[in-house]
């Protein structure tokens, strides 16, 4: 299986389309979905992740804003509300959390690179292209 921090990264920097993020995301299993949802928690954090960020992460992420994952996202302190979406458990609301967090992930990460990086970086996550091999299909 390819490495996760390259999908998500590949996903978050549309290098990757959703549906093949999806698909991915669908054939791993529940402790393994749970621990990539804590893993892009942790990835929006570290790209400094806000709660301004969240508007338009759910409309990146085509959700409602009635959808749990949206609630979450716009309510309270971002680290905690992070905390919270990667921690939901039916299927059909971890798969939510994951579209959200991967477009709060491109959210973030686009600011850090336009404030922080537009001059380089050391990121190697920065430095994906789209030849990038493709999990197996």
């Amino acid at each position: 299986m390819a490495d996760p921090y390259i999908i998500l990264n590949e996903l978050a920097q549309e290098l990757r389309p959703m549906p093949q993020g999806i698909e991915w995301f669908e054939g791993l299993s529940t402790e393994e979905q749970s621990n990539t949802l804590r893993l892009l928690s942790h990835f929006c954090i570290q790209a400094r992740a806000t709660a301004e960020d969240g508007p338009e992460s759910i409309r990146r992420a085509g959700l409602r804003a009635t959808h749990t994952p949206a609630v979450l996202i716009t309510r309270g302190r971002i680290d905690q509300q992070l905390g919270k979406i990667a921690s939901l458990n039916p299927h059909d609301e971890r798969l939510k959390s994951f579209r959200l967090l991967i477009a709060v992930l491109a959210v973030a990460d686009e600011r850090r690179r336009e404030r922080f990086c537009s001059d380089g970086c050391g990121h190697a996550w920065h430095r994906l292209s789209v030849d990038t091999p493709e999990a197996s299909a």
